[in-house]
């Protein structure tokens, strides 16, 4: 079933945690990410950062693996009970019914290559709704995070604000005067939505390729509409799917559903979500706000 919910009251209906929980969780995310940020920029353009290529043919450095290993043994050393899914280290399952995600460093080959977007994700999950997450990106100097029922928040950035401030979504309606994000022509192209997405592009006012993490952060900024990328995992995804849906937006699979499964992200203000789905899968009209 398409669920075509959105907005911050509806984000805050899907807590399933106390204020103090969620609290901790905040409070952990922000002393775990201090420590992977310092890890990562100890290595980030350095000579001596190793990197080694994976079965799937993508890359890794030593710096995710530090960094993964780091947080690991940080949930298993504060919360034992809670299961954990990582990018480069599996799953760990424990008694409860909550999960960590963890992607150590997303955007490894922009960290590789000098790029400064690359950043750690990191979320916890209860009984299948993700109720904390944080995205750090120590090269750019800023940090978004959200709770359930709390709002989405960034800190620091160009004008080295250190006071947290609110993230919202944008009130655009029209496709006109959308900016679109994506993660790669390549990507897109080996999308089953490819046809679409030129589509789509050609219909709104802007397009640019703006992936991985930040991506998501810009919808939740308000600063563009609508974030596309595939071949995802649900460690990519956990932290930036809250922050987006407590910035007021909507996020879904190319179809619609609030899921992993497909490892696919379409994010948007909410307002022109219905219309990118139609676009998307060749539907007539529906270029305004979703009732």
């Amino acid at each position: 079933m398409i669920d075509a919910a959105f907005g911050a009251d509806w984000s805050a209906s899907l807590s399933r945690a106390s204020d103090g929980e969620l609290a901790d969780w905040l409070a952990f995310c922000h002393q775990t990410c201090d420590l992977a940020d310092e890890i990562a920029m100890s290595a980030f353009r350095s000579a001596a950062v190793r990197v080694d290529r994976k079965a799937d043919g993508s890359f890794v450095t030593e710096a995710d693996r530090t960094i993964e290993r780091l947080i690991r043994d940080r949930v298993a050393e504060r919360f034992p009970t809670h299961g954990i899914v990582g990018e480069e280290y599996g799953s760990a399952e424990a008694g409860g019914g909550e999960r960590w995600y963890v992607d150590p460093i997303d955007g490894t080959h922009n960290f590789m290559r000098g790029l400064p977007l690359f950043g750690t994700l990191l979320a916890i999950e209860r009984d299948g709704e993700v109720q904390a997450g944080m995205i750090s990106a120590p090269a750019l100097g800023q940090r978004w995070w959200a709770s359930r029922g709390r709002g989405a928040w960034v800190i620091g950035g160009p004008n080295g604000s250190t006071e947290p401030r609110r993230l919202t979504v944008s009130d655009v309606t029209d496709l006109g005067d959308a900016q679109v994000l994506f993660r790669s022509i390549r990507d897109m192209e080996a999308s089953r939505v490819a046809d679409g997405f030129v589509r789509l592009v050609h219909r709104a006012w802007r397009e640019r390729g703006f992936g991985d993490f930040w991506g998501y952060t810009l919808v939740s900024d308000g600063v563009a509409e609508a974030m596309l990328e595939q071949d995802l995992y649900p460690w990519d995804l956990a932290a930036p799917w809250i922050v987006v849906e407590e910035a007021g937006g909507r996020i879904t699979d190319f179809d619609g559903r609030r899921s992993f499964e497909r490892g696919e992200a379409l994010a948007t203000n909410g307002r022109l979500h219905q219309a990118v789905l139609a676009t998307l899968h060749d539907a007539e009209g529906g270029t305004g706000e979703e009732g």
